[in-house]
């Protein structure tokens, strides 16, 4: 371990490829400066965190900036490969692996003035003139958080639709669904009770290993029962963490029940 640029203990390999990256990074006038998000902001990465590092480019050079993302990821090491993000909704970013060893970066390429819009407070690698720093002034982080009326006018017709297929017996499409009420529903909202960031599912058996615990019942093997009492078990808890804060929405009381209702019918073939 060594200490990186904010003052975070940093696993060898990754201080070792910041290192480099930021020596190439500053030769090219195009760039105003880099920071890094994520785990690094907490001082808890581990041989097992990939890197996400923010480079911020001059206005007038962006568009020249995206169209060499991929010559200016090779330049930083090892270059296996490397995709943008548009299946996480996010395509300025470029996800890499890096070898020698191993290791994920994510290069979110933005504007300067487009860093002042983001959802934590990253640490500044490297700048120029202190313009990354002043742009960062000019906005405040914001994480969206989990709009519980949105959640609960959707959850239940979830159910019911998720309990159509165990009917039919596309077990495959249950487990996806499962894995997105986790996903969407259960874990950001597990993650707010504990004062944890409501980013999904991520970390959640540190944050909040009791609801971890009972979470683990949510996931379903490749048979239909199994899949009906996973899907009983998320409806049970969502309602426990909806209920244990009673007025955040508007419940959808008919909709639950009679979801909850076709649930039994369909698990009621096997009692």
């Amino acid at each position: 371990m060594e200490i990186g640029p904010s003052g975070a203990g940093l696993p060898e390999p990754h201080a070792s490829f910041l290192r480099q990256a930021l020596e190439r990074l500053r030769e090219d006038p195009r760039l105003v400066g880099v920071a890094a998000g994520g785990s690094y902001l907490t001082g808890a990465m581990d041989q097992w965190s990939d890197l996400d590092l923010i480079v911020a480019a001059e206005p007038a050079a962006y568009a020249a900036v995206i169209a060499d993302r991929p010559r200016i990821a090779a330049s930083l090491g090892d270059l296996l490969a490397a995709f943008t993000g548009e299946h996480v909704g996010e395509p300025r970013v470029l996800i890499c692996l890096y070898r020698s060893p191993l290791l994920h970066v994510d290069l979110k390429f933005v504007t300067v003035a487009a860093i002042a819009e983001r959802v934590e407070d990253p640490a500044v690698l490297w700048e120029r003139d202190g313009r990354l720093t002043a742009a960062l002034r000019a906005g405040h982080p914001r994480f969206p958080e989990p709009d519980r009326q949105w959640i609960e006018d959707r959850f239940w017709v979830w159910v019911h639709y998720t309990a159509t297929k165990i009917g039919r017996g596309e077990l495959f499409e249950v487990q996806d669904a499962l894995a997105l009420l986790r996903g969407r529903v259960l874990g950001p909202l597990a993650l707010k009770s504990r004062g944890a960031r409501p980013a999904g599912v991520r970390r959640l058996e540190t944050a909040a290993p009791d609801l971890a615990r009972e979470m683990a019942d949510t996931v379903a093997s490749h048979d239909a029962r199994d899949c009906a009492r996973a899907l009983a078990a998320s409806a049970a808890l969502y309602r426990k963490m909806r209920d244990a804060q009673p007025g955040a929405c508007t419940p959808r009381l008919a909709a639950e029940a009679a979801a909850l209702a076709f649930l039994d019918q369909i698990r009621s073939q096997w009692s």
